[in-house]
């Protein structure tokens, strides 16, 4: 009786100049450590305090978020609705978009947001909101409440496990010397 291999042989591989190449990768940042349970009792206070402040007409679902520097300091934002939905903005955005604009280096500042909805419902933040927490800070720690109260939290990591990031994008095209001149100088 002849044995049945238990798995199909591999194919030859492909020399090496056939190989695709490798994929650029952002170099990995080391997590600052998670912040103690007072500070994320305060982060999540100014996350609410946030949320009072905004703009849902139309849901009547207001979010807030808070963001903790490495410093201590704490920057919030609120979700804004607008009546043309696409241009609403979520509160972790927000959050990030005040900081960036407060001179904030999100990569080397930013520790952990905190997000805040009404009492009884539960908001992670949405995919482009991870999207941008992710290009802001990829070690970001972030925390909210279940649906009965209790604390969650996860790296910005784990909740977006693919990222769009930079490495996917083209490189610049290097220009000739003297290509970049405009016509109004040249004579």
């Amino acid at each position: 009786m002849s044995r049945v291999p238990s798995r199909a042989p591999k194919a030859p591989r492909a020399p090496d100049a056939a190989r695709r190449p490798r994929r650029r990768t952002a170099p990995r940042r080391r997590a600052a450590p998670a912040p103690a349970a007072g500070v994320v009792a305060r982060l999540l206070a100014e996350a609410e305090r946030a949320r009072r402040r905004a703009y849902a007409p139309y849901s009547e679902f207001k979010v807030g978020a808070a963001i903790l520097l490495r410093d201590g300091r704490i920057v919030d934002g609120c979700n804004v609705e607008n009546a043309s939905y696409g241009l609403s903005m979520c509160a972790e955005r927000s959050a990030v978009f005040k900081a960036v604009g407060e001179g904030v280096n999100g990569r080397e500042d930013a520790v952990a947001i905190a997000i805040a909805t009404r009492r009884g419902s539960a908001a992670a933040p949405c995919g482009a909101c991870r999207q941008v927490l992710h290009e802001f800070s990829p070690t970001l720690r972030v925390y909210w409440r279940d649906a009965r109260g209790r604390v969650t939290s996860a790296r910005i990591e784990q909740l977006l496990a693919h990222p769009f990031t930079s490495t996917e994008l083209p490189r610049p095209r290097r220009r000739a010397k003297g290509a970049g001149a405009s016509r109004r100088t040249r004579r």
